[in-house]
């Protein structure tokens, strides 16, 4: 499904990127999280059309690949890369059934992975095979929906996207109608996981330190807009990320 779904987006993704809320949060918030990337391997599962690979490998990354379930994503991410090669590699591929690596990776990240699971023993399979590729003691990061987002706070329009509640709960948590306001938007369909569902698969995986770090606004951000912008943000925040250990 969530292929079928990016497929149609393609390379319009990209525009994501551009956003108020990814340009001044997302994207510096993640980034620093991950931290220093030089000389070491990385893993970009839900990779779509590369953004972060491109950044990891421009940062002094050893070796990146980029997966997704998604094939026109990945033609887009390889078409930006022919057009600018850095050196970073893609594949399409289902991250619950991801193959085995010749040498573990040194870092996994993952933006958004886990919207599009089927049920809570999908997401457990994609967290034994994250678990399965990485080093031991190497660490998994994630960029996720905020499990404790309030649907019935002020609207997130002005930051460029919309999060609603579609009035469904299913086992792995509160589906939900994510829209990109680009020209002309973007809107799919998620059920991010709920954070008992996230830890309990990662911990079930054999992940520990499962530390969740909230998602601030970058000082850039503050300048471009004024503090009083990211307000509603701030008391209501959609988004935060989390990272842990093999």
């Amino acid at each position: 499904m969530s292929g079928q779904l990016y497929d149609e987006i393609g390379e319009a993704f990209e525009g994501f990127k551009t956003l108020p809320l990814a340009r001044y949060a997302e994207v510096p918030g993640f980034l620093a999280l991950v931290g220093d990337v030089n000389g070491r391997s990385v893993l970009d599962l839900a990779s779509g059309t590369g953004f972060y690979s491109r950044e990891f490998k421009r940062r002094g990354a050893s070796h990146v690949l980029g997966v997704d379930i998604s094939s026109a994503m990945v033609e887009a991410a390889q078409a930006l890369e022919d057009g600018d090669p850095l050196g970073v590699h893609y594949e399409i591929g289902d991250v619950a059934e991801l193959r085995t690596f010749e040498q573990p990776f040194d870092i996994a990240v993952a933006v958004q992975l886990f919207n599009y699971a089927e049920d809570v023993a999908t997401i457990e399979r994609m967290c034994r095979t994250i678990r399965r590729s990485i080093a031991d003691g190497a660490e998994f990061f994630v960029f996720t929906q905020n499990p404790d987002y309030r649907f019935d706070g002020p609207s997130l329009a002005k930051y460029g996207f919309l999060c609603e509640s579609l009035g469904e709960e299913t086992e792995i948590g509160p589906r939900v109608r994510i829209t990109a306001l680009l020209d002309p938007p973007i809107s799919f369909v998620a059920n991010p996981p709920s954070r008992e569902v996230l830890e309990k698969c990662l911990r079930a995986a054999g992940f520990s330190e499962v530390t969740w770090v909230p998602l601030e606004i970058s000082a850039a951000g503050v300048r471009e807009y004024g503090k009083e912008f990211w307000d509603d943000y701030g008391v209501n925040p959609p988004l935060t990320m989390l990272r842990c250990r093999a």
